[in-house]
Parts: C-alpha cells; sequence; structure tokens
C-alpha cells in the first residue's frame, strides 16, 4: 500500500506542479484516485521521483496486479486517462478561462488549453517523444520527414477481442463531440481527460482540441459540432478565414472532400491546424498574375511539387470568394493533354487542398489543386504516389504531406536499419519491396559518406517524388504551359 500511496501523492505533486490541481482540493483528489484503485486506507509515504508518464504507467500497473483492469494496452489506457480525469474541470469551467484569457490574447489562451492538453496526458508526450524527425533538402526547399512511432501496435489479443467486439453506435465517430470524456472500449479510444472549445465561427458551431498525438506543434483539430459529412463549398473558406482571424498565430487548412486525395475521415467536417511553419509556408514565387474578378487580391504559383496558387488581400470576402472562384472553374476544368478529366461520368475528380492562415493585415490561402482520377496503369490514382515510390508512402496524400510533411510508418525505422546493413555490406538480405531502391542507393553509396544522413537524403528524395506524384501540373516546362492555361481561364 506504501508504494501505491507514494504514487498518488507523486501524481499529485505534479499535477499542482502543472497547474492542474490547487492545495484546496488536495485530499478530495487522493481520496477520488484511492477509490479508483480500490484502496480504503492511505498513509503518508517516501517521495518518489518519477515523471508524469513512469507514476501513470505504474499506477495501471497496480490496477493490473489488484486485477482492476486486464493487462493491455487499451486498459491501462482508459484506466490513466480516467485516473487524470480526476483532475481536470468540467469543459465550460476549462472553456471560461480560455475565453477570458482570449481577452488578453488569443495566444494566451491557445497557450492555456495547449499546456493543460498535455498535463493531463490526453496528448501522449511521452509516445510523441519516440518519433523520428529531420529534415532533408530539395529543389523546393526543406522538407520535413517523421517516421511515427507514437501510436503503439495492437497485440494479437486485442486484434482478437477487436474481432469479436460489436459495432459502435456512440460515440457517433471518431471525432464527434460525444467523445469529450467518454471512457473509452477495446475499439474506441480513450477520451475521459479528452475537453473541447466552443467556437462560433461563420454562423455555426465548431468545437477546438488538440491531436493526442501531435504530428506538429500545437496540432489542433476544428470539427463541427454536428455530425456531418465532410464538403467543400464557398462556406468552407470562410470558415477557415474567420478562423485566422481569431487566431491569427495559427494557420488551418482542410483536406479534400472525396476519395484517395481525401484525408482518413470524411464522415465529419473538420480542419486542423496549429502554431507551425511547414515547408509550403516557406515556398519561393515562382510567377504573379492577377484575376481581373479581384483586382485587390494578389496571386502568386508556388514553386511546390503540388499544383498550388498563392492568394493574399487585405479583405477576407475577397481572399474567401477568390477561392471559391478558383475551386468553382478547377472543378469543371479538363485538360487531355495533362490528362486531367473533371468528370468520369457523373463522378467528379477535381477539387482543392485549401489552407489559410494570416500575414500581418493580409488574409493568405494557399489553394492546392488536386484530381482523384485512377487509370488502368495507376489504379490507386493518377496523381497519387506511383507504383515505385510506394514502398515508402502508399496513403492518402492529404492535408500535412501536401504542406510538406511525411508521416511515415513506424515499420521503416527498422527497415532502414536492414538497407544500411545491405549499402555497407554486413547484409546480403533486405525486403523485396525495398530491393530496386536498397540496389540503385548501393550503387551511389560510398564508405566515405555519413550512411546516417545519406539515408535521411534519400527517404526525402523519396517524398519528394510522392509530392511531385501527387501534383497536377508537373514543374516542367509542359506542366508549366498547362498550368498557364488553366490559369488564363480565370
Amino acid at each position: 500500500m506504501n508504494n501505491t500511496c507514494a504514487l498518488i501523492d507523486r501524481l499529485i505533486e505534479l499535477s499542482i506542479a502543472n497547474h492542474l490541481l490547487l492545495e484546496r482540493d488536495v485530499i478530495y483528489t487522493r481520496n477520488r484516485i484511492l477509490a479508483l484503485l480500490q484502496v480504503a486506507e492511505y498513509e503518508t509515504s517516501h517521495t518518489l521521483k518519477l515523471d508524469l508518464y513512469e507514476t501513470l504507467d505504474a499506477l495501471s500497473d497496480v490496477a493490473v496486479e489488484k486485477e482492476i483492469i486486464p493487462d493491455s494496452l487499451y486498459a491501462k489506457d482508459i484506466f490513466t486517462s480516467t485516473i487524470m480525469d480526476v483532475f481536470l474541470p468540467s469543459p465550460s469551467a476549462i472553456e471560461e478561462k480560455f475565453f477570458n484569457l482570449y481577452k488578453e490574447s488569443p495566444k494566451k489562451a491557445t497557450d492555456f488549453f495547449y499546456k493543460l492538453s498535455q498535463s493531463s496526458n490526453y496528448i501522449k508526450m511521452s509516445r510523441i517523444a519516440k518519433n523520428v524527425a529531420f529534415k532533408c533538402d530539395s529543389q523546393y526547399g526543406a522538407i520535413d520527414i517523421t517516421i511515427n512511432l507514437s501510436k503503439p501496435e495492437k497485440d494479437p489479443k486485442e486484434i482478437a477481442l477487436l474481432k469479436m467486439a460489436p459495432p459502435n453506435k456512440y460515440p457517433s465517430c471518431l471525432l464527434c463531440i460525444e467523445n469529450e470524456g467518454y471512457a473509452g472500449t477495446i475499439k474506441l479510444p480513450d477520451r475521459a481527460n479528452h475537453r473541447t472549445i466552443g467556437l462560433h465561427l461563420n454562423h455555426k458551431d465548431w468545437m477546438l482540441q488538440y491531436s493526442p498525438y501531435l504530428y506538429y506543434n500545437e496540432h489542433c483539430i476544428l470539427l463541427s459540432k454536428a455530425h456531418e459529412a465532410m464538403q467543400l463549398t464557398r462556406e468552407s473558406f470562410y470558415n477557415l478565414l474567420d478562423f485566422v482571424k481569431m487566431f491569427p498565430h495559427y494557420f488551418i487548412g482542410s483536406n479534400a472532400d472525396i476519395p484517395i486525395v481525401g484525408g482518413s475521415i470524411l464522415s465529419h467536417e473538420h480542419y486542423q491546424g496549429g502554431c507551425y511553419k511547414f515547408p509550403i509556408h516557406s515556398a519561393s514565387v515562382l510567377w504573379e498574375f492577377k484575376i481581373p474578378k479581384f483586382p485587390d487580391v494578389s496571386c502568386k504559383v508556388l514553386n511546390w511539387p503540388l499544383s498550388t496558387i498563392q492568394l493574399s488581400g487585405e479583405s477576407l470576402d475577397d481572399v474567401a470568394l477568390c477561392t471559391d472562384y478558383i475551386y468553382a472553374t478547377w472543378k469543371a476544368y479538363s485538360d487531355c493533354e495533362a490528362q486531367i478529366l473533371s468528370h468520369t461520368g457523373d463522378t467528379p475528380h477535381n477539387t482543392i487542398t485549401p489552407i489559410a492562415q494570416k500575414a500581418g493585415d493580409h488574409y493568405v490561402m494557399n489553394v492546392v489543386l488536386r484530381n482523384n482520377r485512377t487509370t488502368e496503369e495507376h489504379p490507386l490514382g493518377l496523381f497519387h504516389p506511383h507504383i515505385d515510390v510506394q514502398h515508402i508512402k502508399k496513403e492518402n496524400i492529404g492535408l500535412i504531406e501536401v504542406m510538406g510533411l511525411a508521416i511515415l510508418p513506424g515499420r521503416l525505422l527498422e527497415e532502414l536499419e536492414t538497407i544500411k546493413a545491405y549499402l555497407q555490406g554486413s547484409s546480403d538480405t533486405v525486403a523485396d519491396y525495398h530491393k530496386l531502391w536498397a540496389d540503385a542507393l548501393k550503387a551511389e553509396y560510398s564508405s566515405d559518406q555519413n550512411i546516417d544522413l545519406f539515408l535521411q537524403k534519400a527517404l526525402g528524395d523519396k517524398f519528394v517524388r510522392v509530392l511531385e506524384d501527387a501534383g497536377v501540373f508537373k514543374l516542367d516546362d509542359f506542366g508549366t504551359q498547362r498550368f498557364k492555361a488553366f490559369i488564363a481561364t480565370l
């Protein structure tokens, strides 16, 4: 019992330091955690020097030993989130503090909410720290590469339980407001310590939250309060620009609304934002042009592997309406020479990935042209990673990748070690799907090169190719000519 009490005391100590708990609430909080651990008595104990994550892991081990929970990762996550919920105020109290701080500055409000989401272990910082991240130079500027190790794989027992679990009807989806405070199950993630902030933007109710597995700094999600499918309309552009008007230190973008070029969740309208400078935000300008209907909007084509038009203007309305004008024109645009078809029968192929931000007094919108047409040669998508790069990235190229941040699977870390041994001659075995790439690298590699930097650059080059495959107008002479032909229609 002494060790259990010591762990509780340490968690309370950490939560006071993280401004989650006041001294006045210590006894109440301790008793609620004792109840969760089915401990009836408390004894003062020795001091522990564990961090938050080590303390929570140890408490979940106590719960397993006492047979309160099964010995599985999902059960431990649910249990530790339930413990941390004891420290958290109600959503309304958090909102009240958020908006009081917002009166001082938007950044103070988001800083408070971001810190709260970390201190409560809703944002799983200990797992995020396992990710491998680096930058690679390219002709488009520096590209961000992340090998994602933060989401742990399910063990065989959990996979078997998942197969037997009945389908869930509540919460309606992984993004719904119904997740706020939801305990979690074998199928649905732990959300007892999850909080959101209600916002009213562009005459509609939204909820702001952070991603539990951050892909970049202050990775936030703005989701519709109502469970509605993803769609891109003129209102979408007003939604994005209204958000950056309210939070000028954040960017925000939308995944496309159709398969292949869309995000992973199309069933709930949502956007992703944050306080991070992506590679696309530093892209140079290839040329400028004017759209006669919008004389006060500056238009630029960016030196970016995906075909991107950057709009900038002091008027929110002008930028929103200009974005919608380009979107409407692009939706109906075909260019057989460039293999771009707007429709196959009644099935639409053209859409955009819009990304908004503030730059001083100006509203900025990056409009990325997308097309999800498939062909016999490219059944997963003509403007999708082609088969020779799918050993690195096969999934949809969504908003985060569009902006120049690769989210690559965790398996790559071990596979890169195998390729490293292959290049250095200490192994002659490499996965079949990496063989062509590994052989090409072996022909380029010399022992006087830093093997890790060599492989990082090679991985970056592959990801650039992934992005180039997704570009509808390639940045060669022909592609530039066809891009200018589309712009002429504006």
